[in-house]
């Protein structure tokens, strides 16, 4: 609390102790003047314990209630201890010292030189006074407590928020590292293998250097193109980027043919033929064998690949892709990145299927996709 909350506190005590003290103070300074010094002093006394009304809310009320006996001043403070205790709303401290306040005025009032004969004519507006206190501190601590409420459910909601952001940030992040991979790996492994061909070989002739040349442009052509591609689809400028035609099942064989004509060997069985298979999980299929030719032509390009899909509405698709492990070293390898298989469990796990590799008892690594397939 602020100087000012206590300030205009001590105000409001000050002024209703001064206006219930004022007729028996012109009395007790005529007639009993040590009596006035007294009860000045009470009032002085209810407010500075009125300052330790939140730390011992009920002691702090039963001292000052005690003090009111004698002191008519200390009024004001045992107003604003009453509506202070009020705003905890708990009825076991608010109804015994409500009581305890109509007593300590009856009090009193049995020794009151100003008092009216029939004192018992005011104990009704008293009453109100008193109920009046405690319905203004209920009221108080009402509304703290909703303003409370309303400041928790503000800040959750902020920090369900915050969290929904970093998740969206986090996810976005995985889907551009997905996109950038899928569409890029492919190409630059094929630059990087007859890069890395024209840096061993020395045999080839010029013929053959200028082939290969000639792939490795192609190929840096082709990845230029899916990279802008992906960006224009990222940065979202152009709603008619997104609208670009997506790999399908039907482009697997051209896949399949791009990786033989770089000498990779590669056996395919198609076994859904012409039928139609739902985009994205078509989409999820060419993703998989593109992403398993790639690591085969990166991490054993002198090996034998056997890629198979079948499948059928109902039972869903299997997509299979193995290769025998390369043996012993041979030149520069690709630098592993270890994120294609974490993308393709992602791709995988969203369009409802499971991604599994491991290797065989014949040194034979094995990628298998199942994917749904609903009739």
């Amino acid at each position: 609390m602020g100087w000012w909350g206590h300030l205009w506190r001590i105000l409001v005590a000050v002024a209703l102790g001064a206006l219930a003290w004022t007729e028996l103070a012109i009395w007790q300074w005529e007639y009993d003047r040590a009596w006035f010094f007294v009860d000045a002093a009470g009032g002085l006394c209810s407010l500075v314990l009125m300052q330790y009304r939140r730390q011992r809310p009920v002691a702090v009320a039963l001292a000052v209630l005690a003090i009111g006996i004698v002191s008519a001043s200390s009024s004001g403070a045992i107003t604003v201890i009453i509506a202070s205790l009020a705003t905890r709303r708990r009825w076991r401290e608010i109804a015994p010292l409500a009581a305890l306040s109509m007593l300590q005025w009856m009090a009193f009032e049995l020794y009151n030189p100003v008092s009216v004969e029939n004192w018992w004519l005011t104990s009704p507006v008293v009453l109100m006074v008193i109920a009046a206190t405690v319905a203004t501190g209920l009221y108080i601590g009402s509304r703290r407590e909703l303003l409370v409420t309303l400041e928790d459910r503000a800040r959750t909601a902020e920090n369900e928020q915050a969290v929904r952001i970093s998740q969206a940030r986090t996810a976005e992040r995985a889907r551009i590292a997905r996109e950038m991979h899928d569409v890029l790996a492919h190409r630059i492994s094929l630059v990087a293998m007859h890069a890395g061909a024209l840096t061993y070989r020395t045999d080839l002739t010029p013929a053959e250097v200028r082939k290969a040349s000639a792939v490795i442009q192609d190929n840096a052509h082709e990845a230029l193109t899916d990279l802008r591609e992906v960006l224009g689809i990222l940065r979202g400028d152009d709603p008619d980027e997104s609208e670009r035609p997506q790999p399908s099942l039907q482009d697997i064989p051209r896949l399949v043919d791009d990786a033989r004509s770089v000498g990779l060997q590669v056996d395919y069985s198609d076994g859904l033929g012409a039928a139609q298979v739902p985009d994205s999980v078509g989409r999820t299929a060419y993703r998989i064998v593109q992403e398993a030719l790639t690591n085969a032509r990166k991490h054993a390009p002198d090996t034998s690949v056997r890629a198979s899909i079948s499948g059928a509405p109902g039972r869903g698709i299997v997509v299979e892709v193995c290769n025998p492990l390369r043996i012993g070293h041979h030149g520069a390898t690709a630098p592993r990145s270890g994120l294609g298989l974490v993308g393709l469990a992602e791709r995988a796990a969203l369009s409802g299927g499971t991604l599994t590799h491991e290797i065989t008892d014949d040194s034979t690594f094995v990628l298998r996709a199942q994917l749904p397939w609903r009739v």
